[in-house]
C-alpha cells in the first residue's frame, strides 16, 4: 500500500469548496443563484473549522506536522480572496443594476439613519448584551456567533467590550428605500450606528466585528452510563463549549485589543485570521431582493408513477408487479412519501421497519409512522442521533414517535447508522415484504435539491436480508463473528461490504490480465479510504479502464504512470447537489450495477452500518446507464480531478452537455414515451 501515493483529504475537500467558490463566479449563473453558491461556501468553511481544523490540531500535536495545516491556511486565505472579489466586483454590481444597494464596507447613508435608528430603538435594543472584558469575565462568546468589539474611552482609560449582533432573533439584513433605491444594511452596521447611545458616558474609539468558531465534535464515553439521547442532548448544551479553532476579525482592530481577545478566551491555539468587515456570509442567502432572471429555469418534478398508477391501482400492487426507480429532484418525491402512507392504513401490513438518519423539520414520513403505530401496526424506527448538526431536530422527533408507540431504536456510540432502508411486512403469501433501498435521507426537504436514486421493490429473497439486517439492529451493537449473516444480495459495512466491493475491483482486475476488456464506473460524494483506492491502483497497472465520479473529497491521485495511468476523474457542481452513489462493474459483458449510501470513506467502511443494493430490473439498469453517461458526458459543469487542488474544466469537444439538464429532459422524454408494463421481482 505504500507504493503508491495518496492526496490529503482536507486538502481535497477545500478543491471541492472552491469549485463551490468558481460557480459563483461565473456571469452565466443568475444572480441569485451566484449569490446562494457564496452562502454555501461560507457555510461548508464554518462547518470544516468547526469539523476538521480540531482534527488537524490534534495531528499536528501527535506527528509534529505543521506543513498540512500551513498549506490549508494558505489555500483558505487564497479562496477568502476570490470570495470578496467575486462579492465587490460582481455581485454588488450586478445588484446596483436591479436597483439594489447592499451596504457592504461603506457607512449607512446619512439619508436612511432615521428609519435605522428607529428601527434599533424598537426591534435590536431588546436583544443587546454588553459584556466587559477584564482579566476574569464569566462570559463565553457563543460558537460560530457575531460580536462586535468595542473600545470605549472613560477619561482617557481604554476599555474593552463585547456587543452581541442578535442574528439567531432578527434578520441580518433590513431593507428601506431611499430616493427609488432598496438599501440593504448589514444588523451589525444598524448596532454600530447606535453605540453611543450604548455607552453614553464613554467616547467609541473603535468596532471591529469578530466571529469565534469553535470544534462542534461530542464527547460520548459510554451509552450505557444513561440513555444515549439524554446524555446527547446534555451534549448538544455544550457544543458550543469546545476548543477554538478559529478567531475572524476586521481589519483594524488594535494589536493590542486582538491579545487581549486572545487571552481572556484562551485562544492561543486558534487560527487567527484578519477577515473582512463582515463575516458570517452564508447569511448572503437571506438578502432581500426580487426581480427577474434572478434563478434558474424552473425544473418542475415529474411524476414518476404516471404510466405505472392507474386511477384503481396502488402503489404497493404495482411495486409487486415490477421494480420502481425515482430519481429526485427530476422526479416527484411523492411515491415515497405514498410507500409509507399507504403502509399506515393498508389492513395487510403488520410490521413496518426504517431507518431515519436525517428527518425533515416537519417529516411527513414520521406522521406517518405515528399513524401506522396508531393503527395498530408494529412500527420500528432506528433514529440516527449523531448526525451532525441535526440531532436536536433528530432526537424531537424520535420522542414524539415514541410516545405515539413506535418503537425507538437509538443508534449508540460504538456503532452509527447511514443506510438509508424501508421494509414492509404484509398478510401476502405472494409478497409478504415491499422495500424501499435508497442513495439519500428519507427527507423530503433535502429531496428537492440533492440528487438520489430511490428504489422500491418486492424482491423477496433481498428484502428478506433487510429484515435480518434489521432484526440485528435492534440488538444496538457492533457486529461480531457471531453476528455473521449470509448476504447475497445486499452489501453491507460491518459485515460484506468492503470484501464484497474488493472482490469486484479484484475479478475485472483478473479479466484485464486475461485480455478480455474490463472496466470499473464509480460515482460518489468522497474516496477516502486507502485499502479500496489500493484496489483500483492495482485495476489501473491491470489495464481495467475506470471511470470515476467524485464529487467532494478524493485521496486518489489519477493520470500517474505506474499507478494511474487508465483512471480518469470529474467533478460536478450545478443547480443540484450530486449525492447518489452507484457503482458499474462491466463483468466481461454481464454487467453487474450496485447503488447505496456508502461513500468509499473509512467511516463509512468501518464504523457505520451502509447498504448498497442490486439492480435487477433490466429496464432500470439501462435507465441508470443512461443517466451516469449523461454525467460522464458533462463538459460544462464537470471539472477534472488530478493531483493538485486545482479545478480544471473539462475538456468541450463536440456538443455542449450539461449533465444536469440533460437527465431532465432525458427522463421528460421517457415519460412521455413509456407505457406501463411488468416486471415481477422475487
Amino acid at each position: 500500500m505504500s507504493a503508491f501515493t495518496f492526496l490529503n483529504r482536507d486538502i481535497s475537500w477545500l478543491s471541492f469548496n472552491e469549485r463551490v467558490l468558481a460557480e459563483a463566479g461565473k456571469p452565466s449563473v443568475p444572480l441569485l443563484e451566484r449569490i446562494r453558491f457564496l452562502s454555501i461556501y461560507s457555510s461548508n468553511l464554518d462547518e470544516f473549522y468547526r469539523v476538521r481544523v480540531p482534527a488537524m490540531l490534534a495531528l499536528e500535536k501527535v506527528q509534529k506536522e505543521k506543513w498540512i495545516y500551513e498549506q490549508v491556511t494558505d489555500i483558505v486565505n487564497s479562496q477568502l480572496h476570490y470570495f470578496g472579489t467575486i462579492l465587490t466586483g460582481a455581485i454588488l454590481p450586478a445588484l446596483e443594476e436591479r436597483g439594489f444597494h447592499l451596504v457592504y464596507n461603506e457607512s449607512i447613508p446619512s439619508g436612511l439613519l432615521p428609519f435605522v435608528n428607529n428601527y434599533f430603538f424598537t426591534q435590536v435594543a431588546g436583544f443587546i448584551q454588553l459584556v466587559r472584558l477584564e482579566d476574569k469575565v464569566e462570559f463565553f462568546p457563543e460558537n460560530n456567533q457575531l460580536y462586535i468589539a468595542v473600545v470605549v474611552l472613560y477619561d482617557g482609560v481604554e476599555k474593552l467590550f463585547l456587543v452581541n449582533i442578535p442574528v439567531n432573533n432578527l434578520s441580518r439584513f433590513l431593507k428601506t428605500k431611499l430616493s427609488g433605491t432598496a438599501y440593504i444594511v448589514f444588523l451589525e452596521d444598524i448596532i454600530k450606528s447606535n453605540l453611543s447611545h450604548l455607552f453614553p458616558s464613554g467616547s467609541v474609539e473603535g468596532a471591529y466585528n469578530l466571529k469565534i468558531t469553535r470544534d462542534a465534535a461530542l464527547d460520548l464515553q459510554d451509552e450505557y452510563a444513561e440513555d444515549l439521547a439524554e446524555k446527547l442532548e446534555k451534549q448538544l448544551s455544550k457544543r458550543d463549549e469546545g476548543l477554538a479553532t478559529r478567531l475572524l476579525y476586521e481589519p483594524g482592530l488594535p494589536l493590542r485589543h486582538l491579545q487581549q481577545i486572545i487571552k481572556t478566551f484562551h485562544l492561543e491555539k486558534a487560527s487567527i485570521v484578519e477577515g473582512g468587515r463582515h463575516h458570517h456570509l452564508k447569511d448572503l442567502a437571506q438578502i432581500p431582493f426580487t426581480g427577474s432572471d434572478i434563478t434558474y429555469e424552473a425544473w418542475p418534478p415529474y411524476d414518476s408513477l404516471r404510466n405505472v398508477l392507474s386511477a384503481n391501482t396502488t402503489l404497493f400492487k404495482a411495486i409487486c408487479s415490477r421494480d420502481i426507480i425515482i430519481h429526485v429532484p427530476y422526479q416527484s418525491y411523492d411515491p415515497v412519501l405514498r410507500f409509507f402512507n399507504e403502509a399506515a392504513i393498508d389492513e395487510t401490513v403488520t410490521e413496518i421497519y426504517t431507518t431515519l438518519y436525517r428527518v425533515a423539520s416537519d417529516s411527513r414520513i414520521a406522521y406517518a409512522l405515528i399513524s401506522a403505530a396508531r393503527n395498530g401496526k408494529k412500527v420500528s424506527v432506528l433514529v440516527e442521533l449523531k448526525a451532525r448538526f441535526d440531532e436536536a431536530n433528530n432526537i424531537r422527533w424520535a420522542k414524539r414517535m415514541k410516545a405515539e408507540g413506535v418503537r425507538i431504536i437509538y443508534s449508540n456510540n460504538a456503532l452509527k447508522v447511514h443506510a438509508k432502508i424501508a421494509l414492509v411486512k404484509r398478510e401476502d403469501k405472494a409478497f409478504p415484504y415491499l422495500g424501499l433501498l435508497a442513495t439519500g435521507n428519507l427527507n423530503e426537504t433535502t429531496a428537492r435539491f440533492y440528487t438520489d436514486h430511490i428504489l422500491l421493490t418486492a424482491h423477496q429473497s433481498m428484502l428478506a436480508e433487510m429484515e435480518k439486517l434489521f432484526l440485528f439492529l435492534r440488538k444496538r451493537k457492533k457486529p461480531d463473528p457471531e453476528d455473521a449473516i449470509n448476504f447475497k444480495h445486499l452489501l453491507v459495512a460491518q459485515f460484506n461490504l468492503p470484501d464484497r466491493f474488493s472482490g469486484l475491483i479484484e475479478r475485472e482486475t483478473k479479466y484485464a490480465r486475461t485480455g478480455r476488456e474490463a472496466s470499473i464506473i464509480i460515482k460518489m460524494n468522497n474516496l477516502e479510504e486507502e485499502g479500496l483506492i489500493t484496489k483500483l491502483y492495482e485495476a489501473s497497472n491491470a489495464g481495467v479502464k475506470i471511470q470515476l465520479m467524485v464529487r467532494g473529497i478524493c485521496r486518489l491521485v489519477p493520470g500517474i504512470k505506474g499507478q494511474s495511468e487508465n483512471i480518469h476523474i470529474t467533478r460536478i457542481v450545478d443547480r443540484y447537489l450530486e449525492h447518489g452513489r452507484v457503482f458499474i462493474f462491466q463483468n466481461d459483458g454481464n454487467q453487474e450495477i450496485y447503488m447505496g449510501s456508502a461513500d468509499w470513506m473509512n467511516r463509512n467502511i468501518y464504523r457505520r452500518i451502509e447498504v448498497c443494493f442490486p439492480l435487477y430490473d433490466p429496464s432500470i439498469r439501462e435507465e441508470i446507464m443512461s443517466i451516469i453517461e449523461w454525467q460522464l458526458k458533462d463538459n460544462v459543469q464537470a471539472v477534472a480531478v488530478n493531483d493538485s487542488p486545482e479545478n480544471k474544466s473539462a475538456e468541450s469537444q463536440g456538443t455542449v452537455i450539461r449533465s444536469q439538464e440533460a437527465i431532465y429532459h432525458f427522463l421528460e422524454k421517457k415519460m412521455l414515451k413509456d407505457k406501463p408494463g411488468s416486471v415481477v421481482t422475487g
